[in-house]
């Protein structure tokens, strides 16, 4: 169970000083049994500044950080340090009518998943759900199986490509090019279980990676997939790296589509050629429960 420190700036500069509008930050990690928040700042320079904080529809804790102040450099830094348990998920906690594919919901939970449920991308050449149905190897797959062979399929058949541009490419590019970032095979992911009849969605976070472990998406803001699960819940899914379960994932926010789960967004006032760069950099690392108050 180890306590992660995680520090994520983000400089952008300017020409000349530009006046900025309301910057919307998702930065602070959801509350669950096994990732418990021990701290967490913001610090946003220029000074003053002002934060407000509200949770959105799909619960998650959004900060609303006003700039009153003109400025030629805008840095804002979050900071927050977990206690982190790893927690994977085994098929005898799962109830028989979920236990093998197709999953059955319960009516009341069906209801709330529906949107959850649906497919976000149009695929007229249905080769998401080809794609997804080679994992269907008997009539009563087992879900978690099946699940995991999903995710480790794009681990071992996808080559990561790192892209700091917005955005991700459609599902059916994915497949057709056999590359991605994390949040190209996360959403691939997603729409190959909803096909199947899974509710799924889009987490974003940050990744820890240990000492002599090969994993992609560290340094920099990660994205993996949960799925929901009766009898277990929400279960982690990462494509990227080929990890079921919540291990040396921290979450900071979980959402129906991509595209709501930027991690801070903003507008700045001023004539385009003022803009100089964005730079963005994140650093997540072990700490000991001894020195965790002085880091």
């Amino acid at each position: 169970m180890p306590i992660l420190w995680i520090e994520h700036v983000t400089t952008y500069r300017y020409r000349r000083p530009v006046s900025f509008g309301t910057h919307r930050l998702l930065g602070r990690p959801r509350d669950s049994a096994d990732q418990c928040l021990l701290d967490w700042s913001v610090e946003v320079s220029p000074e003053p500044y002002t934060l407000q904080h509200m949770r959105d529809a799909a619960d998650n804790l959004t900060t609303l950080i006003t700039i009153p102040s003109r400025a030629s450099e805008l840095r804002i830094v979050n900071r927050l340090t977990v206690d982190h348990t790893s927690v994977t998920p085994h098929a005898e906690a799962l109830p028989k009518h979920a236990a093998t594919w197709p999953c059955q919901y319960d009516p009341a939970d069906a209801t709330d998943l529906a949107r959850l449920r649906e497919p976000s991308f149009l695929d007229p050449e249905h080769a998401v759900a080809l794609w997804a149905r080679r994992f269907l190897h008997t009539a009563e797959t087992p879900t978690l199986t099946l699940l995991s062979e999903i995710t480790h399929a794009i681990r071992d058949d996808f080559s990561y490509i790192a892209r700091f541009e917005e955005g991700i490419q459609s599902p059916a590019r994915t497949l057709s090019v056999r590359s991605g970032t994390c949040r190209d095979f996360a959403v691939l992911m997603i729409e190959a279980v909803r096909f199947l009849g899974f509710a799924a969605r889009f987490v974003t976070g940050y990744l820890y990676c240990p000492k002599g472990e090969n994993l992609h998406g560290g340094g920099a803001t990660h994205a993996w997939v949960e799925v929901y699960i009766p009898g277990i819940g929400w279960v982690d899914f990462d494509p990227t790296n080929g990890i079921v379960g919540s291990r040396d994932l921290v979450r900071i926010a979980a959402v129906r589509d991509w595209q709501q789960a930027v991690p801070l967004a903003g507008t700045w006032n001023g004539l385009s050629s003022d803009f100089i760069d964005l730079e963005v950099s994140v650093s997540v690392r072990e700490v000991e429960r001894s020195i965790r108050e002085n880091v």
